[in-house]
């Protein structure tokens, strides 16, 4: 019986230290979890370089909600899995400036136009390279219409043989983004003459051989028809003779 008693004894002491150290590895779970919730908890986002997106939408997808508002969970969230590509987005650096402080860089694609392809808006760049394609139409980004194309394939050029109108394209596209005219949309006519269309006004532009002075003095002369409708004739406009007519809409 003393044996018994001895071994039930060892047993239930065991059991005891069992407890205790469960209760130990509990707590300083515990410990652990607070401490990472109070001092790594993220109190300031700082966004830089967002155009097309909000700062709440950046915030969203870079940093989430919940659990991961956490500068410390993400970190090794990021270090562990990619992030989610974003559309219209080269790439986006995260800095970790304290525990509770992060600044996100986002470094959007540079999109100088776009043209309708099979349901799809292809935006490309200022060499006339596919960078994206999307269902959603950006309202800053001038959408090139009159043009067909059989295929179209990314981070590749526009499938334009033509290289004169190719030329064009792009020196066009190059030159509203270099004058930051609010052009809605851009057509081109089967006879491939230029047609602007900008706050209900029509812009007649005419082959493009002159498309530089064109451009370059729009600005100034959208200035003084400000606020009215109609149609803006442009092709034979040069600075030296200023020849521009304007009918407004009846």
């Amino acid at each position: 019986m003393g044996r018994r008693e001895h071994g039930e004894e060892a047993a239930g002491r065991g059991i005891g230290k069992g407890w205790i150290i469960t209760g130990i590895i509990f707590l300083l779970i515990i410990i652990v979890i607070v401490v990472i919730n109070t001092q790594f908890n993220i109190e300031t986002i700082q966004v830089t370089g967002n155009i097309h997106y909000t700062e709440s939408e950046i915030i969203e997808r870079v940093v989430g909600s919940g659990y991961s508002r956490n500068t410390l969970i993400l970190y090794l969230k990021n270090k562990l899995q990619p992030m989610e590509a974003i559309p219209f987005v080269e790439k986006v650096d995260v800095e970790y400036i304290s525990n509770h402080v992060i600044t996100i860089t986002v470094y959007e694609k540079a999109m100088a136009g776009c043209v309708q392809f099979m349901n799809e808006y292809m935006y490309f760049d200022k060499d006339g390279i596919v960078l994206e394609s999307s269902t959603e139409r950006l309202e800053d980004i001038p959408c090139i219409e009159g043009i067909h194309f059989d295929e179209m394939i990314m981070y590749e050029p526009l499938p334009i043989d033509d290289k004169t109108f190719f030329n064009t394209v792009l020196s066009l596209t190059q030159l509203l983004q270099k004058y930051e005219l609010p052009v809605d949309d851009v057509r081109f006519t089967s006879k491939n003459e230029i047609i602007l269309y900008c706050n209900g006004i029509q812009i007649l532009l005419g082959d493009g051989h002159n498309i530089e002075e064109q451009i370059s003095e729009l600005g100034n002369i959208l200035k003084t028809i400000e606020g009215k409708k109609g149609t803006l004739y442009m092709k034979d406009y040069t600075i030296s003779d200023g020849n521009v007519i304007f009918r407004e809409n009846e």
